[in-house]
């Protein structure tokens, strides 16, 4: 495929999927743990900002730091759309050598690695908005090819984690290969952060994962233990968990997530007076909703 129709199919897809975020759904989870939708959208629009200058023919140096920090502002999806339509236009006018942070190099690559972003990251923002993550074949097998030869590259740099495996769909095979899992979905990220937000006892973190009518039932009074209704009733009753227990950790041990519903499996510990540590072992039946935990039922051993 000529590099340039790469590049705007990558790019259409990308715009696309920025213009089906929902107002609630920029500070979701996405695949890479350290960003949410909003810090994803951005840094792809900075990729497609520093496209014109850098197929202009100007240098690192020339753009200096006009392009950091946030360049969203209060319309992200009309900021991804123009920032596109300019990559675009600039990747349509023939240049030799495009200057990088690592020198020069051939316009060609440059637009392949930016396709190669786009394609990935649209894929990253499809799981994170629960769309369709359906990629493009042509550009799949294209973006494929290239990335065979670069791959250890990329990953030796630190660009990308390792490899994840056992997949033999093309996309799910190249993603995997962007050190990222096929199977991830929104669900598994909401319950990743809630359960870092519980184990570091972040309750406004927390409480900002669970929805306004959530319910909670907990361990104990044997055997059905006792339930809350709604985000004031269940975050009072935390507060009375982590209050009233010394050095309080909550571990989790595997998760399984099927559509709405998931499994978790964790360990909660805390400091005894005589400084050893006690624990007890347990699972939560979670529910969730829009990516958020609207039920929580925990099981304890023992």
């Amino acid at each position: 495929m000529d590099v340039v129709e790469l590049h705007r199919r990558t790019t259409d897809n990308f715009v696309r999927l920025v213009n089906e975020v929902r107002p609630d759904q920029w500070t979701a989870p996405t695949p890479d743990e350290d960003w949410d939708v909003r810090t994803l959208v951005n840094h792809v629009v900075g990729e497609a900002r520093w496209t014109v200058p850098l197929m202009e023919g100007q240098t690192i140096a020339d753009v200096g730091d006009s392009l950091d920090g946030d360049l969203l502002g209060d319309d992200p999806a009309a900021a991804a759309t123009a920032a596109v339509r300019a990559a675009k236009s600039a990747a349509n006018r023939p240049i030799d050598k495009v200057h990088l942070s690592y020198g020069e190099e051939d316009s060609s690559e440059y637009l392949h690695q930016l396709a190669a972003d786009y394609l990935v990251h649209g894929w990253d923002l499809a799981a994170a908005l629960g769309a369709d993550a359906q990629l493009d074949a042509e550009a799949v097998d294209e973006v494929a090819t290239w990335f065979a030869e670069r791959e250890e590259i990329y990953r030796s740099s630190g660009a990308i984690a390792d490899r994840v495996e056992g997949f033999t769909e093309p996309a799910d095979v190249l993603i995997g290969a962007f050190g990222r899992d096929p199977r991830w979905s929104t669900a598994g990220g909401t319950i990743a952060r809630f359960g870092a937000a519980f184990d570091r006892q972040d309750l406004d973190a927390v409480m900002a994962l669970v929805t306004d009518d959530c319910v909670f039932e907990s361990t104990s009074p044997s055997p059905d233990g006792a339930r809350f209704e709604g985000a004031a009733a269940v975050r009072a009753e935390w507060e009375k968990l982590f209050a009233g227990t010394d050095d309080p950790r909550f571990e989790t041990e595997e998760t399984v997530v099927l559509g709405d519903r998931a499994v978790v499996r964790w360990q909660y510990s805390w400091r005894e007076a005589s400084g050893e540590r006690g624990h007890v072992r347990g699972v939560d039946v979670l529910r969730l909703r829009d990516g958020k935990v609207a039920e929580k039922l925990s099981y304890v051993k023992g």
